[in-house]
């Protein structure tokens, strides 16, 4: 594709950038943050890492995965962003950086099938069930008052979650296996 700037007007482009980055911007948190020791380093980060995005967003090209791009344009605000601070001890080498902005990257591709292939599970149990996990990991739910709301001893609801999770992990599994084939 050519230019993104010469093809769709400024208004449309600063529309599909703002999409594209509330989309992804959760992921490139975690990823800015698996690289960064504070919260605040990883605001600093993100913010950086949208505003260069948004100036190169004429590079992009839409038919192409935009978290990886802008996982690129995080990796080098983060290695400048550690070079401003590399007076802390705690700083990484550069090098380990890279690395871990690699498996970085690959990890939250792997999180990303594993949370689709948990949605598509929960939607393929039969409603009951469905709804009998869902309120067992609702927060601040009670397991042993819902244990008995539900007409059952603690002992026999833990065990029916139980069984339930299994059926769930390996939904999930064998999702996320087919995934990583067709990759």
């Amino acid at each position: 594709m050519s230019d993104i700037n010469q093809e769709t007007p400024r208004d449309d482009r600063y529309e599909l950038f703002v999409q594209c980055l509330a989309h992804h911007e959760p992921d490139l948190r975690r990823f800015i943050r698996s690289l960064l020791p504070t919260p605040n380093d990883v605001d600093e980060v993100v913010q950086r890492t949208a505003i260069v995005s948004w100036r190169k967003f004429e590079q992009f090209d839409p038919q192409t995965n935009f978290f990886k791009w802008a996982a690129v344009i995080a990796r080098f605000e983060t290695l400048a962003y550690r070079r401003k601070m590399a007076r802390d001890r705690l700083v990484f080498r550069e090098d380990i950086l890279e690395l871990m902005a690699e498996e970085g990257v690959d990890e939250l591709e792997v999180r990303r099938a594993e949370q689709d292939a948990l949605e598509k599970c929960l939607k393929e149990m039969p409603s009951k069930q469905r709804q009998f996990i869902t309120h067992a990991y609702t927060k601040g739910v009670n397991i042993a008052e819902l244990a008995e709301a539900s007409g059952s001893t603690a002992a026999a609801f833990y065990m029916r979650l139980k069984r339930l999770r299994h059926k769930l992990m390996d939904c999930v599994e064998l999702k996320t296996i087919q995934y990583k084939e067709a990759s």
